[in-house]
Order: C-alpha cells, then sequence, then structure tokens
C-alpha cells in the first residue's frame, strides 16, 4: 500500500519479506485517506493501520466511511501528513446503543446498501437485455408455420456438393500485423485466425483502406477456423480469405452461419497447419448444402436459425419477463 486514490492506493503486487496486515482492517494514508481493506498486505512507512479483524466486515465498511470523514476533510497534504499518532485526535460519528457503538445497526445498514445496489445493477442489466432482444426482434420467441416445418422435417432433407465458387466470391484479405496495431483502440474488430472470440482478438482503430468488408464468412487461412462476420474488419494476414454469398437474395446473417458450419463441416478433414486453406486451392473444393430440385436450399437455411435462435433465447426471455414483472411490482406496490 502507499498513498493515493489511484488503484485504492496499491503500488504493487510484490514477494518480499515484509511487515503483512490482516485483511478485515482499515488504512489511512499520508493524505488522511481511509480504505477498508479486505486482503492481507504490506503498506510503506506513511500507512497507519487500524486493525479491526474481531468487527464484522460490514461494519468495518461503515466504520470506514465515518473514519475517512474526518481523517480526509483536508487538513493533511504534503506538507502536514497523516501520521498513526494523529488517530488519536479524530473523533468520529457513530450509531450507539446502550452507550456503546451500534455494530448491529452498522452490519444492517451496509447490507441494505448492498442489496439496493445489486437490485439497481440486475435492473440495469435487465434493461439491456429487453432492449437487445426487442432491438434483435428475439422478444418474440413464438416459431412461425414454415420455421416448426423446417425443424420437423429437417431429417428429410437433400445434401448435395456445389462447386464452392458457385456459391461465394472468395478474396483473400488485407494484412495487418499485430505488432502494428493498438489492442483496444477503437471499435471495428481485429480477427485472427483463433477460435475464440468469433476470431476477433481485438477491437482497434486503423487505417481504413485496409478494410475488410463484412457480411462474410471469414476462415483463418492458417488454423482453417470459419466465423461469419458481420460488420466490417481488419485482419491480421493476407492468407485469410472471405467468402461472400453470390445470391444477394439470401445474404442474411441466419443463412450464412448455417453455410459458414457448411464450410467447415465440408473442408475440415482437409486442411490443417501443416497443410493450411489457401485461395487457389479452395478454387477446387466442393461444399455439402442443403438442395431443392439441384440448387442450394437458401430458405430451409434461414428458417433453421431462426427457429434455433428463438428456441435458445425462449429461456432467456421466460427469465427477463419474469425479472422485469417483479421489479415492476416492487415499484408500483
Amino acid at each position: 500500500m502507499t498513498a493515493g486514490e489511484a488503484n485504492e492506493g496499491i503500488s504493487d503486487f510484490i514477494s518480499n519479506k515484509v511487515d503483512v496486515f490482516s485483511k478485515n482492517t482499515i488504512t489511512i494514508d499520508m493524505f488522511g485517506s481511509a480504505k477498508y481493506r479486505n486482503y492481507s498486505y504490506g503498506g510503506d512507512d506513511h500507512i497507519a493501520v487500524i486493525h479491526t479483524e474481531r468487527v464484522p466486515k460490514s461494519a468495518v465498511i461503515f466504520l470506514t466511511s465515518a473514519i475517512h470523514k474526518v481523517s480526509n476533510a483536508g487538513q493533511f497534504n504534503y506538507g502536514r501528513n497523516f501520521y498513526a499518532k494523529d488517530a488519536d485526535a479524530l473523533n468520529i460519528k457513530l450509531p450507539t446503543k446502550d452507550g456503546k457503538p451500534d455494530f448491529e445497526f452498522m452490519e444492517n445498514f451496509i447490507a441494505e446498501l448492498e442489496a439496493e445496489r445489486i437490485a439497481e445493477l440486475e435492473a440495469e442489466r435487465i434493461a439491456e437485455l429487453e432492449a437487445y432482444l426487442e432491438v434483435t426482434g428475439l422478444s418474440d420467441c413464438e416459431l412461425t408455420e414454415d420455421e416448426q416445418k423446417t425443424l420437423d422435417e429437417y431429417g428429410s432433407l437433400t445434401f448435395e456438393e456445389f462447386s464452392i465458387t458457385d456459391v461465394f466470391d472468395i478474396k483473400n484479405t488485407k494484412n495487418i500485423l499485430s505488432r502494428d496495431i493498438t489492442p483496444n483502440s477503437g471499435t471495428v474488430p481485429y480477427l485472427c485466425a483463433s477460435a475464440d472470440n468469433n476470431a476477433i482478438s481485438s477491437y482497434i482503430s486503423y487505417d481504413k483502406n485496409l478494410l475488410d468488408k463484412g457480411d462474410c464468412i471469414f476462415i483463418g487461412g492458417k488454423t482453417f477456423v470459419v466465423t461469419y462476420q458481420e460488420h466490417d474488419f481488419f485482419s491480421n494476414d493476407s492468407h485469410n480469405l472471405t467468402l461472400t454469398l453470390k445470391n444477394n437474395d439470401y445474404r442474411s446473417k441466419p443463412s450464412q452461419i448455417y453455410l459458414s458450419t457448411c464450410v467447415r463441416k465440408s473442408l475440415n478433414h482437409k486442411y490443417s497447419w501443416g497443410d493450411s486453406i489457401s485461395n487457389r486451392k479452395i478454387q477446387k473444393d466442393n461444399v455439402r448444402l442443403p438442395s431443392t430440385n439441384k440448387k442450394v436450399d437458401y430458405s430451409s437455411m434461414e428458417l433453421l436459425i431462426s427457429a434455433i435462435q428463438k428456441i435458445v433465447i425462449k429461456d432467456v426471455v421466460e427469465y427477463t419477463d419474469t425479472k422485469i414483472q417483479a421489479h415492476k411490482e416492487v415499484i408500483y406496490s
């Protein structure tokens, strides 16, 4: 521990031999700033420690606030530091019972504040989820007649092989080396050949001339990771590929999510780190897809993914509705 408000006064994490103070105690730094410590720690020579180990945690949090109010009132600074001996002159106000500090009241008071904050955070999350479901059109999880029919008849779908170049326009991505970017510097996805987080390693700001067009299937060239990318993106390697659906009428998110799975299932046995995919190689490949009358059955793909989304999200929607109703009953009761 050291003085300052940044990072709660924690200057570093060390393994040196130092005097270690117990958790559930209070520190006061050279400026008179009091903080609750729920962990063991060491401190520099300007840190005063108030030993409250035997006092209940919630009461210590209350005490910390009471101490901070008087110790951090502006009387201590670089010219006049707070020292442990100054604690004797601090007079704090506490709730009392029978002439003694009412620790039970302090515990209950802090517990109520924590419960209220938890309720606020839960309400915020529920509101965000409700807004997301509304925007995405997933708040209504009732399957349409066509969606239900597609689910019921999926086992009887016909699959055929189609030349991948008949289905997609294929391009290599542009190339931005990881050493040249600043991670988390913007809002545009920066893709790599990783299966984690839909191949997004960071969100960056960079030269817009090097953007690759989204609404496509992305293949990590060296690892054969296949993902659907909804938005424009930057790529870490020009060996990566984009597959853009030629049929504009069905270039939707659901159909391309389905197609990305078909591409991966059809080709992952062929490509590996030692024998990576390339634009030249993929030109000769076929992809196995649902078909009707020898043509790709895009409609069934869309309906199936739409139905699956609704089924998966249904429990979330029901949970959200229950929580929203409970909050409304509390607010308006």
